[in-house]
């Protein structure tokens, strides 16, 4: 930590940037996408599977033309090869349905400076075209060795795990495998093309071992789990889901996700869970709110 302190690279953001909506971007959505997404994320939620209604995650879809257009705005281009999806935070209004046309935008809301980079939040908005809100999503992009010399804006809303749960098991506890193909199906069925999931000698340039899974993937996964141990595996139940991405993933991994009851007020119950690769922790401050 010592180090990345002290070669951290002072930039200037441009705080103009904030608070300002990008263009929309539109998305029909297929009950075939939305079964093609179920099946490149493992879920075994036959509603998923069948297109019928979209998994939680899924929601990331319609959203990903539109997510990084702030970042660009708010951060200078010559740093982009520092920034890495810090946090993923869902609110649902209601859950994806197929056949429908939708319409998103974002804004960065404001950047935080620590001590090892800066993190930027991105607010996305997902309506119908004839605006009704169907979901809000906070991204935090950051920025590693990166100081951005000071804190401005709204940041996320947090969603930080307890540590005094670890007292009590889990209520439950749900194994799962990364398949080794399963970048490949999941690139086309987000739309996510970053070569890093997709290409061995790019991932080896970048100093990685080999091609890492996707972050929102592993999230995916967390879901599933999620809302079958605690959920009735009804996506309609599920208000929030966030996520900080902890560590890299990788094909061929073997993965358990554990959940605790937090406690329930107004007919919804919060649920805090992480996603762990045997010692190391690569999904944290997971928290999910399921209507009673």
């Amino acid at each position: 930590m010592t180090s990345e302190t002290t070669t951290a690279r002072l930039v200037e953001f441009d705080d103009s940037a904030l608070e300002t909506w990008c263009d929309d971007e539109r998305f029909e959505v297929t009950g075939e996408r939305i079964g093609e997404y179920a099946a490149a994320t493992n879920d075994p939620i036959e509603a998923h599977l069948a297109g019928k209604v979209a998994s939680p995650v899924f929601a990331i879809v319609p959203v990903f033309e539109a997510m990084m257009m702030p970042v660009i705005d708010v951060a200078p281009l010559d740093i982009f090869g520092r920034v890495v999806h810090g946090e993923q935070d869902f609110h649902f209004h209601r859950a994806i349905q197929p056949g429908e046309k939708l319409v998103s935008r974002a804004k960065a809301t404001g950047y935080t400076s620590r001590s090892n980079g800066t993190a930027i939040t991105i607010l996305i908005e997902c309506r119908t075209e004839a605006g009704e809100l169907v979901n809000e999503q906070y991204l935090t992009a950051f920025f590693r060795n990166i100081d951005a010399g000071k804190t401005v804006g709204v940041a996320a809303p947090p969603h930080k795990f307890d540590e005094n749960l670890r007292a009590q098991p889990p209520v439950a506890v749900v194994p799962q495998h990364v398949d080794d193909d399963q970048t490949f199906r999941y690139s086309p069925a987000s739309g996510d093309p970053v070569p890093l999931h997709l290409d061995e000698q790019v991932a080896k340039d970048a100093g990685l071992p080999g091609i890492i899974a996707h972050g929102l993937c592993t999230m995916a996964f967390a879901s599933w789990a999620v809302l079958t141990e605690v959920g009735g595996s009804d996506v309609n139940r599920l208000k929030r889901f966030a996520v900080r991405f902890a560590k890299m993933v990788f094909p061929g991994d073997d993965l358990e996700t554990r959940i605790w009851k937090v406690g329930s007020a107004d007919g919804v119950t919060t649920y805090a869970f992480e996603t762990v690769r045997g010692e190391d922790v690569v999904l944290s401050d997971g928290l999910a709110e399921i209507a009673d």
